[in-house]
């Protein structure tokens, strides 16, 4: 073979491939025909391949996707805590590759403390069979801020919306101890995504959520205020507020925030119009953690501004099944 036809097989062969993992983010998120979506949260995961802890962490996954075989996976972060991250990436997401689900995934404050940077983890993440991450957005800070469109089950239109963000890890200003926050470009791009999702609708907002890792400030005011489930610890928070529950508010589509970050509270809250959701913490005890584990559940009804929440635990048991805004609306 002269150098010239070796060129042009690499050429080739690379084209075919950026078709391929083209095609594979070019997979779309659609209502079923009944009219339904359902999406597994899973959150917290703290795998570590060496620990035997770790079993238990899939042993929830597996049940779960097998019971509620959703059609969409969204990891919330923390999810492979120990070196080398590539293994422990590799075992959780085939989980759910094999399946044949596609998945979504929000970093975490510890997922880039292992043997990769944070931009390595995104393009790991990035690379996964069904994956739908996105690593970087252009002039938007962090990894992973990305939008996932659910279409109607009977044509092209889209119905829903999902917000995939990056909350960040911690404060990078001395003065500001904690954790980070939103940055103010990713709430213009919060705020520019959902007014261009509310034009093509038509001036209506569609029905959306939002999924990070670390808590808004508003969840602390959120669970005074009405509230179903657990807080056995306080809001591990950022200090700085940033705007970012004002900017859905103004917005007006998203129903619902959820996260992780802190594992034994896994409470569903009303705030001025918007459900504050944490997530049930996933992990084995590779960490810390006072609750079963477990993961959260929640259904979209195509046209509706409503969606249903529930907590799925090993053992097929069911608990804090909730109704948004139907549980929290004041007869």
């Amino acid at each position: 073979m002269n150098n010239f036809s070796r060129i042009t097989g690499l050429f080739c062969v690379a084209i075919l491939s950026l078709f391929a993992v083209s095609g594979l983010r070019a997979q779309q998120l659609s209502f079923r025909k009944d009219g339904s979506f359902k999406i597994v949260q899973f959150t917290d995961v703290h795998y570590c391949v060496s620990k035997p802890e770790s079993k238990e962490a899939l042993a929830v996954i597996n049940e779960t996707l097998d019971a509620e075989k959703p059609d969409l996976v969204i990891f919330t972060g923390d999810i492979v805590t120990e070196a080398p991250a590539k293994n422990g990436w590799d075992v959780v997401t085939e989980a759910v590759s094999k399946r044949g689900i596609p998945f979504a995934v929000t970093l975490g404050n510890h997922d880039d403390e292992q043997d990769l940077s944070r931009a390595q983890v995104a393009r790991l993440v990035a690379s996964y069979p069904k994956s739908l991450f996105k690593d970087t957005t252009d002039n938007v800070s962090g990894y992973g801020n990305y939008t996932l469109p659910i279409k109607s089950a009977t044509g092209n239109k889209t119905s829903a919306v999902l917000y995939c963000m990056d909350s960040r890890s911690y404060s990078k200003i001395k003065a500001v101890e904690g954790y980070g926050w939103f940055s103010q470009d990713q709430v213009n791009w919060y705020r520019n995504q959902s007014a261009d999702f509310t034009k093509q609708n038509g001036g209506k907002p569609l029905p959306a959520l939002a999924f990070f890792h670390i808590a808004l400030p508003e969840y602390n005011k959120a669970y005074n205020t009405r509230a179903i489930g657990l807080r056995f610890e306080d809001e591990c928070n950022p200090k700085v507020n940033s705007g970012m529950f004002t900017a859905m508010l103004e917005s007006g589509d998203v129903m619902g925030t959820f996260v992780g970050h802190d594992h034994d509270n896994d409470y569903i809250a009303w705030l001025d119009g918007i459900a504050l959701v944490y997530g049930r913490f996933t992990g084995g005890k590779t960490t810390y953690i006072n609750i079963e584990n477990g993961a959260r559940v929640i259904t979209l009804q195509e046209g509706e501004a409503a969606f249903k929440s529930w907590i799925r635990l090993r053992g097929n048991r069911i608990i804090q099944q909730t109704e948004f805004p139907k549980t929290f609306i004041k007869k």
